[in-house]
This record gives structure tokens, sequence and C-alpha cells, in this order.
């Protein structure tokens, strides 16, 4: 059976989604999967970003990383996103580049593929569950096969208990919500190698 191929998609303001999406480049790794780590250009303007020292630094550690592209999208049998949640939804970063994939959605090119997501929030309760929901619904367009980490793994209810994916309160991403990250890329492996098989 061939290693599945998953593209690891972010966007982080502050650190905490960059965090979660290089757990689950690992974890993915560990489950046998071929992985891109890959970060969303950041379409801020520069003096905003620039007068805040801690999104700037956050902007340059990040430097590294590729910018997604749509033969990212092409490339990968599953894609594990990750971004915070802005007003109950995901940034407008996230929805700028997912915007851009109407050509590639015409040609049903994104038919079939698995997608997990996982966010943050300031807060417990600052729009987690709306936000992965209505992320899925954009990947239900495309004819994505959502794989959600329900509660699949008993790490789930130690971990915060979101069945739709990780969901991490900014700059509290301990060590039980890595451990929950883990499985929720490892049941991303295993279903798109069932799909792929």
């Amino acid at each position: 059976m061939s290693a599945p191929k998953i593209a690891v998609i972010f966007y982080s303001t502050y650190g905490t989604n960059h965090a979660i999406a290089k757990e689950a480049e690992a974890a993915l790794k560990e489950a046998g999967a071929e992985v891109r780590l890959r970060r969303i250009a950041e379409t801020a303007p520069k003096e905003v970003v620039e007068s805040q020292d801690a999104w700037k630094e956050q902007l340059d550690a990040m430097s590294d990383i590729p910018e997604v592209s749509h033969d990212d999208m092409l490339w990968a049998d599953g894609y594990f996103f990750s971004s915070p949640t802005r007003y109950g939804s995901v940034t407008s970063q996230m929805r700028a580049f997912i915007d851009t994939l109407g050509p590639i959605w015409q040609e049903g090119k994104l038919v079939n593929k698995t997608v997990t997501a996982t966010t943050s929030a300031k807060t417990l309760h600052g729009g987690h569950e709306t936000t992965l929901l209505g992320f899925y619904t954009s990947t239900m367009h495309w004819g994505a096969i959502p794989v959600t980490p329900a509660y699949a793994d008993p790490i789930q209810f130690e971990a915060g208990g979101n069945p739709y994916g990780v969901s991490v309160v900014a700059g509290e991403f301990d060590d039980k919500l890595k451990q929950a990250v883990a499985a929720q890329a490892k049941r991303l492996v295993d279903v798109t190698s069932k799909i792929i098989a």
C-alpha cells in the first residue's frame, strides 16, 4: 500500500497554529504519510503586521516554510488544516486562499480528498466549533471527505472533547492537546490510506 500524501496547511498570527501544524507534521510522518508543510500567505497590510511585534516575529519565524499553492492541493490525497478563529470563522487569509480554488474545484480535482481541521481562539468559547463546522462546509463543496477526530481516541475526552477537530485556547497548547493532534493526524492517515488503496 502506498503512503498517503498529506498537505498540512496552516495560518498562524502569533504561533499557536504554527505549533499545531508542526505537531501534525511529525505525527503524520510517524503514521507513515508523505507530508508537505505549507503556510497560508499573509494578506494583512505590511504596516498592520509590523505595528505588532508578536505578529511580525511570528511571520519571520515561518519565513522558511513555503506558501501553499494549487500544486500542493493537487499533489495531496488529504489535508490537515489549522487556522485561528476570527469572529466564528477561519481567518480572512485562509478564506482568501480557499477562494482561489475555483478553477481546480470546477475540474473536480478536489473530489474524494480527505480533510481534517483544527483551530484556536483567545477564549474557550470564542468560536471554535463554528469555525470548524463552517470550514468543513466549504470542503463539502469540493467533494472532499471530512475526517473528524470524533471520539475515536480516548484522548479527545482528556484534551477538551471537540469532536470536530482539536481546538486550543491560544497559547495553551499542552501535552494532552499535542496527543489529541497526533490522534487526529493518525486517523487522517488511516482513513486516507483506505480511500487511496
